[in-house]
């Protein structure tokens, strides 16, 4: 079963959301389990929000009438999501995921007020006893995309629509970047920062500024499906962001970087059921279903897929890494040596970009 909890009705205050119908057990043959979603956008942006809220139907498919679930979409990444977090955990729910880097913060204060109940923040990296935090390696599918990007070219040059400068951006554009330069050295990427999650007509206007650059291949780490149009419009090329989008721009599309949530709240929300959730980190891939690529568009050329699928299969095995050494900065400086890997640890805090990358 799933609530939708507007941000109206949380307004309301705690005596409101008391009244809703969730119970604060876990997972009692009596009481469903209480799992809340907070999101950043709306379930139909077709984009991140979208994959998370996937996500969530997967575990009400999985698990019935053991857990109820809700979610409040269009949250503010700043003080509205600890009120929110605060006021689904006043709900009833007890297990809350928080599922964008800008709610990190709050999530911290909301778990320490809240140490009853369990959280999950998305793309995190502040953890406690009751604070998890998980992510996925979109960086791998940006590889495989920059792979195409690289032949597919006839400019050079792709353009980036891009949210906020965190490290899971940087790292995308990175991955995407060096991947396109080992198949052509000269290949550069213009990024364009639109300051937003998802916003159609800024995303729309971000693609337009970036063909009229030079760009004739777009790709994007924003949520709506509209720069793919912008580039259908036009007789470009692009790559879709967290699901597959060619219902919306079927010739346009090269393929997408899909983001599969599932496993991953099924096996967080059994954990939670049976008594044996406990904090963490996780940080899934390609290896592990947790980035999947697309189906290719009919732009893409049998020769061009081998390739790509040759760079995702020796990523799956784990003999290449898309951020390995020699790597140098903008400015020419060498940040990573001649067959280095970047640890997790470089890439959660990377705040720099390869030469050939133009933000």
């Amino acid at each position: 079963m799933v609530a939708v909890i507007t941000r109206r009705s949380l307004v309301a205050g705690a005596a409101g959301a008391a009244a809703l119908p969730f119970a604060g057990a876990a997972g009692s043959a009596q009481t469903p389990l209480g799992i809340g979603f907070v999101y950043v956008g709306p379930t139909g942006d077709y984009g991140w929000t979208y994959a998370h809220d996937q996500g969530r139907k997967a575990i009400e498919a999985e698990f019935g009438s053991k857990v109820k679930t809700s979610y409040v979409e269009n949250v503010a990444e700043g003080p509205d999501a600890e009120r929110v977090l605060r006021q689904l955990a006043t709900a009833g729910n007890k297990l809350i995921f928080a599922t964008s880097f800008g709610f990190m913060n709050a999530t911290v204060r909301a778990a320490r007020a809240l140490p009853n109940v369990w959280f999950e923040h998305a793309t995190g990296y502040q953890r406690a006893a009751n604070l998890a935090t998980y992510n996925a390696r979109f960086y791998e599918g940006r590889a495989v995309c920059g792979t195409i990007a690289g032949h597919l070219s006839k400019t050079g040059t792709a353009g980036y629509i891009a949210s906020f400068p965190i490290p899971e951006v940087v790292m995308g554009i990175s991955a995407f970047t060096l991947a396109a330069q080992k198949v052509n050295p000269n290949f550069k990427t213009k990024v364009l920062w639109v300051s937003t999650w998802y916003d159609p007509a800024k995303e729309a206007d971000a693609a337009k500024a970036l063909m009229d650059q030079g760009c004739d291949i777009l790709t994007q780490h924003t949520d709506s499906p509209a720069p793919l149009q912008a580039a259908e419009a036009r007789g470009m090329l692009g790559f879709g962001q967290a699901s597959d989008m060619r219902t919306y721009a079927p010739k346009a599309q090269l393929t997408s970087i899909v983001d599969d949530w599932a496993p991953y709240y099924i096996r967080r929300v059994r954990m939670a059921l049976d008594g044996t959730w406990k904090s963490g980190d996780t940080w899934d891939g390609l290896k592990e279903g947790a980035v999947r690529i697309a189906p290719y568009g009919d732009a893409v050329p049998e020769n061009v897929r081998r390739e790509a699928d040759r760079v995702k299969e020796e990523i799956i095995a784990g003999a290449l890494h898309p951020l390995t050494g020699p790597i140098k900065d903008q400015k020419g400086e060498l940040r990573v040596k001649e067959g280095e890997r970047m640890t997790d640890e470089q890439l959660s805090k990377m705040d720099w970009y390869p030469a050939g990358v133009q933000s």
